[in-house]
């Protein structure tokens, strides 16, 4: 994994997600679903472009507590965050136009 994106568990959730003061923006994924490893790499981009956004991702296999908190049922899911508040998500592999535009709410 990048060193610009972040390995969130259910133990640094909080100093990682919740206490971080630029927006963040979660991948919940998984090593075997397709679209997520599709994914993954415009993630990644979007991490090295967007240094005003912490990117991190959730393995909903390692975090399931995790994944009921935010009502995970389908991968991958984009979820937007600022100040510890959902501002938007997205299910489904998405173009990185896509995940840019949902980045400017």
């Amino acid at each position: 994994m990048k060193h610009n994106v972040y390995q969130i568990t259910k133990d640094n959730f909080r100093k990682e997600v919740l206490d971080e003061k630029k927006p963040v923006l979660l991948d919940f994924w998984a090593g075997w679903c397709g679209p997520c490893r599709m994914l993954s790499p415009v993630v990644e981009e979007v991490a090295e472009e967007s240094s005003d956004v912490k990117v991190c991702k959730i393995n909903i296999d390692e975090e399931p507590e995790l994944a009921r908190e935010f009502g995970v049922m389908s991968i991958p899911t984009l979820v937007y965050m600022k100040e510890g508040r959902i501002v938007d998500h997205a299910i489904g592999l998405r173009p990185k136009s896509a995940i840019v535009e949902m980045m400017k709410k």
